[in-house]
């Protein structure tokens, strides 16, 4: 009979030890270990009875082609790459009342009002079903046809869908309120979420119906509970987005059934998420003109061009240590880029203080943004605002040249669709006739090689529009820029 033992499990990574101890040596966590009851046992090896083999097949084998169910929410079918697969198992994570809630009643009666109907079955550990029909009818969803039920207990909830028809979608909100009653961890251990989610994405595997499971998340942002349990799944979906704004992110991290880092957007209103088939002019709208450190970036997310604003405010320090504050951005990045601006182009940044925005809500985590910061801190430093209809991106490099991005025509051809007439891009290999190879009709291709050539380009549109009487002040830091 196997010896019951203790051991100290940390809850953020997953490792166990024998004592316990401030300090998780795995993943230098303090105050993570908590004690759990576990089954001790010598490793004895594959000793004794002999395992079935098991067959191999060639790769040249013909396969089925997925079995894909849209939901109609068209945001939602482009992060999970076109709809929901049979026997698929997505893992939603998010800030707690970001909308996770919400979003999955919306795609359960989205999928319960289609011709024919998928049979979808909504299990909350959370909320009474009395909460759960509060919400769909302040939605609008009472209509559809959709199950719902309260239970932790998976031995039960395993016994309503381990059968010969069981729901086509079933949604556990969430996976840390599920326990299993053979162990003795409390429900939301690390011990618990593994053994919950691997037993329901087995019999989703097995009878062949989608499941989507809710996860917490923790204070930096990662959804909680091993870090095991987002291999397991087909599909890892952020929900992000800021308590002040109404706009909310549907990111994919991971998706085993179409492309990763796909992004869908929606916008929270008092009738639930409504999707945004136009992110970029929504982002854009409130965007005010003639106002020094502001510039537009064309970002790339997923396959989606997404334009945004970058805003950046530089300010004399009285500290002998300036602030440097960043939303929405890399800090390291930024730092970089201010070194390469002191270093390579001689702008007096080190004694100011340095604010950078990325208005919206937007995350941004690609390089090609490098260009539109340096603009937007230059901008900002010297006064001069940059006119409204030019969009920029590019990465800068430590010498300060400016390097080619990836789908730069995808980039170019939403800002025309958007009403701006030039772009500022890296300069790129030439045609043989001597025309850039970027070029969009209606749309000025200005090519910039180096981070002096772009400062060039500021001052003499500023001076321009300074003869019209558009820009008034900022004389001194221009001629700086100018330098």
């Amino acid at each position: 009979m196997a010896k019951s033992t203790t051991v100290y499990v940390c809850q953020n990574c997953g490792a166990s030890f024998s004592k316990w101890a401030g300090k998780c040596d795995a993943c230098s966590e303090w105050n993570t270990l908590v004690e759990e009851a576990a089954t001790g046992s010598v490793p004895k090896g594959l000793s004794g009875k002999r395992g079935k083999g098991i067959d191999f097949v060639g790769l040249d084998g013909e396969v089925p082609p997925a079995i894909r169910r849209p939901t109609g929410i068209a945001e939602f079918d482009r992060v999970t790459g076109g709809g929901l697969v049979r026997g698929s198992a997505l893992l939603v994570g998010g800030d707690p009342g970001i909308g996770k809630s919400t979003l999955l009643l919306q795609v359960v009666a989205a999928l319960g009002r289609q011709k024919p109907a998928l049979s979808c079955a909504y299990i909350s550990g959370e909320e009474a079903v009395e909460q759960v029909q509060l919400r769909a009818r302040r939605l609008g969803l009472t209509s559809a046809s959709a199950k719902l039920a309260a239970a932790t207990n998976l031995r039960d909830i395993i016994a309503s869908l381990d059968r010969a028809d069981p729901p086509d979608v079933v949604v556990i909100d969430s996976i840390q309120t599920m326990y299993l009653d053979n162990l003795d961890s409390a429900p939301g251990t690390v011990a618990q979420v593994r053994s919950c989610a691997a037993e329901l994405i087995r019999v989703a595997k097995s009878r062949g119906f989608v499941l989507l499971l809710v996860g917490h998340v923790t204070k930096e942002g990662q959804i909680a509970g091993p870090r095991v349990m987002e291999h397991m799944v087909d599909t890892v979906l952020y929900f992000e987005g800021e308590r002040g704004h109404q706009f909310r992110i549907l990111r994919s991290v991971k998706n085993r059934f179409g492309p990763a880092n796909e992004i869908g957007v929606f916008e929270m209103t008092d009738g639930g998420l409504h999707e945004v088939p136009n992110p970029s002019a929504l982002f854009l709208a409130e965007r005010r003109g003639n106002i020094s450190g502001t510039t537009v970036f064309a970002g790339i997310e997923g396959t989606r061009p997404v334009l945004v604003e970058v805003q950046a405010l530089v300010a004399p320090s009285p500290m002998s240590t300036p602030r440097r504050a960043v939303v929405g951005w890399d800090g390291n990045r930024l730092a970089m880029i201010l070194a390469v601006l002191e270093t390579r182009c001689e702008l007096g940044l080190a004694g100011n203080e340095v604010y950078l925005n990325i208005a919206g809500g937007l995350k941004i985590g690609e390089p090609a943004a490098d260009l539109a910061v340096a603009l937007a801190l230059t901008s900002a430093l010297s006064n001069r605002p940059v006119p409204e209809d030019v969009i920029v991106f590019g990465e800068i490099g430590l010498s300060g040249e400016i390097r080619m991005v990836a789908q730069a025509e995808s980039r170019l051809r939403e800002a025309s669709k958007l009403g701006f007439r030039r772009a500022l891009v890296p300069q790129g290999p030439k045609a043989k006739a001597g025309r850039p190879v970027l070029a969009i009709e209606g749309l000025q291709v200005i090519e910039i090689g180096h981070l002096q050539d772009l400062l060039d380009w500021l001052y003499n549109e500023s001076r321009s529009l300074s003869l019209d009487g558009a820009v008034k002040g900022g004389d001194k830091a221009g001629r700086q820029v100018a330098q």
